[in-house]
């Protein structure tokens, strides 16, 4: 697959999810609120993020602590 085939489907596809949340609460009522659900999964994804990163950071402690 030719790598500007890739950039353009990987622009298409953010463009097509961008607009699908942005127009999800507005037109078809909150049936369809991925703006709420994107939200929420940021906001869990960005808990978990931290969680990892402060188990890596002691994981490195503990290797450096060993040295």
């Amino acid at each position: 697959m030719n790598k500007w085939f890739k950039i353009l489907l990987g622009l298409i596809f953010l463009n097509g999810i961008i607009l699908t949340a942005y127009f999800s609460g507005d037109l078809w009522g909150n049936f369809w609120n991925f703006k709420h659900a994107a939200w929420e999964f940021l906001k869990g994804g960005l808990v978990w993020f931290m969680v990892m990163i402060g188990l890596l950071l002691i994981v490195l402690g503990i290797s450096d602590l060993k040295e």
